[in-house]
């Protein structure tokens, strides 16, 4: 499926192929690897938890994300909330506006499933500029502080490592699609068009 289309960037359903030129790219670049992680969330795909999607940049696949139906862990796990999960743009292809129409992309999908949508990001600088765009899209923290690896940090804790799995969630109110509108919507925004499934 093809969310967005604009002659340069489309979003659309990640295949098999891309988990593999992810994982190799992101390799080159230095960060933590794995193709596995890819082929887990094609698996969730194809078992209905969520959606895998694929931005593709003048025919190359650039960067990904995935909208999980109900997310199960963290702030917000087992409230049957969409999450959106690992946000990635490879480094060649950044400040092109790629992150954003995912991100357009995947809200658009959450907006589905409920009118709120949630995310954990990570807090070491390497998480920068995503901390900076979930700010400015309007996504506020849930209120329970840090977490570390699925469980929240008391106060003043001590013996943790500010790596990946140290995180603040967020969420964000969204106008929900419902009824008709909810399938087959072709969303125009001056910039292309997507298609809702």
């Amino acid at each position: 499926m093809v969310y967005y289309d604009d002659g340069e960037l489309a979003i659309r359903d990640m295949e098999e192929a891309d988990a593999q030129i992810f994982a190799e790219e992101e390799a080159a670049q230095g960060w933590k690897a794995d193709v596995s992680k890819h082929l887990a969330r094609l698996k969730d795909q194809a078992e209905g938890k969520c959606v895998s999607l694929t931005a593709v940049y003048k025919g190359l696949p650039a960067g990904y994300v995935n909208v999980y139906k109900t997310g199960m862990a963290g702030a917000f796990g087992g409230k049957g909330l969409p999450e959106i999960v690992d946000l990635g743009v490879l480094g060649k292809y950044r400040r092109k506006g790629i992150g954003g129409k995912l991100m357009d992309v995947a809200e658009q999908i959450a907006a589905q499933y409920a009118d709120t949508v949630w995310l954990g990001v990570g807090l070491h600088s390497g998480y920068g500029g995503a901390q900076r765009m979930y700010a400015k899209r309007g996504y506020i923290p849930d209120g329970t502080g840090v977490w570390y690896r699925d469980k929240p940090c008391g106060q003043y804790e001590t013996g943790i490592a500010n790596d990946d799995d140290l995180v603040l969630f967020l969420s964000k109110r969204l106008e929900r699609r419902t009824g008709k509108n909810r399938r087959n919507r072709v969303c125009e925004d001056g910039y292309g068009s997507c298609v809702m499934r």
